[in-house]
């Protein structure tokens, strides 16, 4: 005779939220808490389930008010990034609308492998009203719904039909969200009616679970064989990812870099994971890059990429890497990317593969050549000192340029500052001139590059992060996309900052425009001329004002004097406080050094406009320097 298994009847929403509640993660011995609070929108689809479960449980489940379904996503998402993948937040919506908007924001979280869960509403399970406000029906298929757009985008997705599907769904949800290799966007669609149906739950369903994060190491065989590669490679180089923070192995970076001599260079994901003035770093590579970075990647005959993908912007469209019979070693968790570019895999976590490296290559007592550290370290204190021009501003009452306000706020920032940038012309300079001082302190999204993401992905960072100074870096296009949180900053009095400039228009495509022979067609916020062309008098927008309206303090700053006096108050405050600067129009350059490498925009192949013609000719010389790595 088997013992009855005592049983609590809550709703499906209720006991979804309690089961979130006593979910944690475990690394290195450190335990923590793996849903931290639940971001919601409440309308039809989820007002009566997860909405009153929310209230029933407030005591368990920590909750914030969000003003668009994107912008909660990307806050979970920059919560989950500064808590190192090992916490995150969920996400409510209704139907329809609601549930479509999380679409872009899982995309994000999925491209950059962070963590987040999605509980968006559905339609009836039961189909008893059909259809229902929102609902879009599709002829072919009658268990459709909107909700599954997220498919795609989504690590993991389950809808849960019955409430005892909600066991086996939720389990395998937190598998991924804590899996350092599955992880991403994990969608759960609820039903509307069946959020709200009672069921008689298994107590042992809300037993605190702890979901252990793994440290694999790496295979005897692989790790040997990229210990001769490093020993048999002259000028090799590190390419630093975002796997090397997610893994926290930026200790260990630091002593295979030493020991071995070894220069790193840094993705945008990657950078920080040394510090700006360690002797090993050379700044940011690729696209993007640091000169110094770029002509030892050029140069390298062996590449050993860490945590990294491999994007275009890394590789320069696959033109950057370009020494004969250069090879690859990958060291990442993923063996998807680990055998990328035809490398030798090496599949471990960052800083458990770091570690055996070093151990192993200590025993040969190996280094590169005092002549090679000697070269990449002249070039580093060359680029230093292109920095300190593009910073520099001789007349502090002059209007800044975009690498002079960054300038005023990098002699301001220290450890403590986090600066946040996803869009436009800033991720560029950023990436050659930030001189990162802390291994979380530049977090730029720069997988998805979403504009938008900034200022709520600033509110998920200053809640993992309260006695951090953080700062929102954005641009007039990205403001205009999704400022709709500051609202939810002012009401819950999370002290962001942000960095507001004023340029008229999409500066950065506006340049990328010229440069492809689109002569930067629609890319300026201007009045329409005569041709019906947006060339005429710039726009009267007063971005400013409106960050005030939506109930932020707002300092504006006229000149560098002006702008250094405004950040050093914004860094004093504790409420949400807006810097307002204008710089040049987006028919201006920004002033940083040029690109150090190529970027692939493919260029009309027939055209008459010059422009187009000349940046065609341009384009098929860059192309035919392209190589595949075998």
């Amino acid at each position: 005779m088997t013992a009855q298994t005592s049983t609590t009847r809550l709703t499906v929403a209720q006991a979804l939220v309690r089961f979130l509640a006593a979910q944690y993660t475990e690394r290195d011995g450190v335990r923590q808490r793996l849903i931290g609070a639940t971001w919601g929108i409440f309308g039809h689809g989820n007002v009566a389930g997860l909405g009153q479960a929310l209230v029933e449980y407030g005591d368990d489940m920590p909750f914030h008010q969000g003003r668009n379904e994107q912008s909660m996503v990307h806050a979970a998402v920059g919560y989950a990034r500064q808590s190192n993948r090992l916490s995150t937040h969920a996400v409510t919506t209704s139907i329809g609308p609601g549930a479509t908007n999380l679409v872009t924001g899982a995309a994000l979280a999925t491209v950059n492998h962070l963590p987040v869960l999605l509980l968006p509403g559905d339609i009836f399970a039961t189909r008893v009203a059909d259809p229902v406000l929102q609902q879009l029906e599709v002829p072919y298929a009658g268990d459709v719904s909107v909700n599954d757009s997220l498919r795609p985008v989504s690590r993991y997705f389950d809808r849960v039909t019955r409430p005892e599907a909600l066991i086996p769904a939720a389990l395998q949800a937190m598998r991924v969200l804590t899996d350092p290799v599955e992880t991403g966007a994990v969608t759960l669609a609820l039903p509307q009616d069946v959020q709200a149906e009672a069921y008689d739950w298994p107590d042992g369903f809300f037993a605190e679970r702890t979901w252990v994060v793994r440290r694999p190491g790496a295979d005897p065989t692989e790790l040997a064989e990229a210990v001769r590669a490093i020993r048999g490679a002259r000028r090799p180089l590190i390419v630093a990812g975002g796997g090397v923070h997610h893994s926290r192995a930026e200790e260990a970076l630091a002593e295979f870099a030493e020991s071995t001599g070894i220069p790193v260079a840094s993705t945008q994901a990657g950078k920080g994971s040394l510090r700006y003035d360690h002797p090993q770093d050379v700044g940011g590579v690729g696209h993007t890059g640091t000169a110094t970075a770029d002509e030892l990647a050029r140069t390298a005959d062996l590449v050993i990429g860490v945590g990294t993908r491999y994007t275009d912007f890394t590789t320069a469209s696959n033109t950057l890497f370009a020494a004969d019979g250069v090879r690859f070693l990958n060291l990442n968790i993923a063996p998807y990317d680990g055998h990328k570019l035809a490398g030798l895999p090496l599949v471990a976590d960052a800083r458990s593969g770091l570690g055996e490296l070093t151990a192993a290559l200590q025993t040969h007592g190996h280094r590169v050549t005092d002549a090679y550290v000697t070269e990449y370290a002249e070039d580093k204190e060359r680029w230093e000192q292109r920095v300190d021009a593009c910073y520099e501003a001789e007349e502090p009452d002059v209007r800044p340029t975009q690498p002079q306000v960054l300038g005023a706020l990098d002699a301001l920032a220290d450890e403590s500052d986090v600066i946040i940038n996803a869009a436009g012309s800033l991720p560029g300079d950023l990436h050659k001139l930030w001189r990162a001082r802390s291994r979380d302190q530049y977090h730029l999204e720069y997988g998805y590059s979403c504009m938008g993401y900034e200022i709520p992905a600033a509110i998920g960072v200053k809640l993992a992060a309260p006695e951090r100074n953080v700062w929102a870096l954005v641009g007039d296009g990205t403001y205009l996309m999704m400022p709709t949180e500051i609202v939810t900053a002012v009401q819950e009095g999370i002290a962001i900052k942000i960095l507001l400039v004023q340029n008229h228009g999409y500066a950065s495509i506006g340049g990328l425009s010229e440069s492809v022979g689109g002569e930067r067609f629609g890319t300026a916020y201007r009045y329409t001329s005569d041709d019906g062309t947006f060339t005429g008098a710039p726009l009267p927008v007063d971005l400013a004002a409106n960050v005030a309206s939506l109930g932020m303090r707002v300092l504006r700053a006229k000149t560098v004097r002006e702008l250094r006096e405004a950040l050093a108050e914004a860094r004093r405050a504790d409420t949400p406080t807006c810097v307002y600067v204008e710089t040049e129009t987006a028919d201006t350059v920004s002033g940083p050094p040029p690109a150090q490498a190529w970027w692939d925009v493919p260029v009309a192949e027939t055209a008459t406009r010059p422009s187009a013609v000349k940046a065609r000719e341009l384009y098929e010389r860059h192309v035919s320097t392209r190589r595949r790595h075998l």
